[in-house]
């Protein structure tokens, strides 16, 4: 069997992508205090009156230390404010301060200004069948995890 070179393989590519668009959205993000890692917390927290630390490392697609780690740096920044939860006092729950929901309108644009920056040069029916394309390979990857035991 011989192996695909590694400058044809689209994962390596969406990899390679992927890190681009982190270090861009950091550099973006880092006057406003921010990280991209931060963003699917700010993100879910914007549609969501309060989550547990469960339900953001769930929706982040993260373990759960590395949750308490980015949530601990957001409290400490002033972004988020724990509650405990009226049923079970030992769960804290967590919403956006007014400075976490201040800076979404800045987040959205610096987050735009790295999309069309990526998608300059793509027809509205290009970026349309590459998204397409992308929620299938995200589905592929999420039905069939790898085996850890390899």
């Amino acid at each position: 069997m011989t192996l695909p070179k590694f400058d044809s393989a689209p994962a390596a590519w969406i990899n390679i992508a992927s890190r681009a668009l982190s270090r861009v959205n950091d550099q973006r993000l880092r006057p406003l205090g921010l990280t991209f890692a931060q963003m699917p917390v700010l993100a879910a927290l914007s549609k969501a009156d309060a989550l547990s630390q469960k339900e953001l490392a769930v929706l982040a697609r993260v373990e759960q230390p590395s949750m308490a780690q980015l949530l601990a740096r957001m409290d400490r920044d002033g972004l988020i404010r724990r509650t405990p939860a009226e049923h079970d006092r030992r769960v804290s729950l967590i919403s956006l301060t007014e400075d976490g929901l201040a800076k979404l309108t800045q987040v959205r644009s610096a987050l735009f200004e790295t999309n069309d920056q990526a998608l300059r040069g793509f027809s509205a029916d290009e970026v349309e069948l590459f998204v397409d394309l992308l929620r299938r390979l995200v589905a592929n990857i999420e039905e069939d995890p790898p085996d850890d035991g390899c």
